[in-house]
Formats: C-alpha cells, sequence, structure tokens
C-alpha cells in the first residue's frame, strides 16, 4: 500500500485562562464565549476540572446550562448525557461527540489549552 502524500501538522494551541478556581463553585459551569465555537469549563462535586464544546452535538443548546452530575453533562435542550473525560454521548439523541481540551490549573487560575484539533 502506498501513501502519495501524508501531512503531519501541529495545530496552535491558545491557552485561555477562564477563572480562579475559587470563582467556579463545585457542582458549576462556565461558559467561555472569547472562542468560536465556545467552550464549557466545568467542576465536578469530586473537584476535578473539564472543558468541552459548550455546543450540543444534536441541537444548538449550551451544555454550560446543562445539568452536572458526576462527570457527566445533561443538554438541558432534549437530555443528551455526554461524558466530559471522552466527550462521547451516552445515548440518544445525541449520536456525535463534543471535542474536549486539556485544563491547566497554575497559581489558583483555570486556563484551557484551545485548538481547533482537540482531544
Amino acid at each position: 500500500m502506498q501513501h502519495d502524500k501524508l501531512c503531519y501538522t501541529q495545530p496552535e494551541v491558545e491557552v485561555i485562562e477562564v477563572c480562579r478556581v475559587a470563582e467556579l463553585p463545585p457542582g458549576e459551569a462556565v461558559r467561555v464565549a472569547t472562542v468560536d465555537p465556545p467552550i464549557a469549563v466545568f467542576h465536578t462535586e469530586g473537584g476535578e476540572l473539564y472543558a468541552v464544546d459548550d455546543t450540543c452535538t444534536h441541537q444548538d443548546a449550551s451544555l454550560a446550562d446543562g445539568w452536572l452530575e458526576g462527570c457527566t453533562v445533561e443538554c438541558p435542550l432534549h437530555a443528551s448525557c455526554f461524558d466530559l473525560r471522552t466527550g462521547q454521548p451516552s445515548g440518544p439523541p445525541a449520536t456525535k461527540p463534543i471535542r474536549t481540551y486539556p485544563v491547566i490549573v497554575e497559581d489558583g487560575v483555570i486556563r484551557v489549552a484551545y485548538s481547533e484539533v482537540a482531544c
């Protein structure tokens, strides 16, 4: 098998400052609209931080407005659920995953490593 051209590019990464950890209580989320598409950062009751695309892949609802339980967010529009660790939907109506992004915490500040090519 022959490949004519293989192109490997390193995606550009932009580190976005979101907020201080103290400003995002466990069980809450914040929407970051300074990037396109917007992202949502979730702080679970267990203390973990996750960043994902904010828009549900089923319809255009904001996942930051959804319900957080463990590492799962439920879309407020049609109840699609997504695993924040992988972005995978757990059942219909959504069938496509959401993108996930690395979260960095330095000096009490939450930052997200955002790129157009996500994890």
